[in-house]
């Protein structure tokens, strides 16, 4: 799946911090209940059901109800962890067009 970095632009510091805590639990568990999403996140008002529904849209996470209602994170949603990771610590700045594609890597313009 391709990388769509405008999604990144609407997320909020809430909406973050619900991926972070489904990448937390799955450490313990395959599959992280919901429940235990929610618990951890504590956003008021249904804030984490909107966050993890807006995910899901964005195919950020998988929601797996076989054994009991979960997530787990996809490979989208470990690279969005990571963007984030890189820009809260400065090591990017924005990201831009895509100019050349070559054997090994990619070039942007900003």
């Amino acid at each position: 799946m391709k990388l769509d970095v405008d999604i990144l632009r609407y997320l909020s510091k809430d909406d973050f911090g619900v991926l972070t805590v489904v990448e937390m639990g799955i450490r313990n568990h395959e599959i992280v209940p919901s429940e235990l999403i929610d618990r951890i996140a504590s956003l008021k008002h249904g804030g984490t059901f909107k966050a993890l529904k807006n995910f899901l849209k964005h195919k950020l996470l998988h929601h797996d109800p076989s054994k009991y209602d979960g997530y787990r994170l996809t490979y989208l949603g470990y690279d969005f962890l990571a963007i984030k990771t890189l820009v809260n610590h400065g090591v990017f700045s924005a990201v831009g067009r895509q100019i050349e594609v070559g054997k090994e890597s990619v070039l942007s313009v900003q």
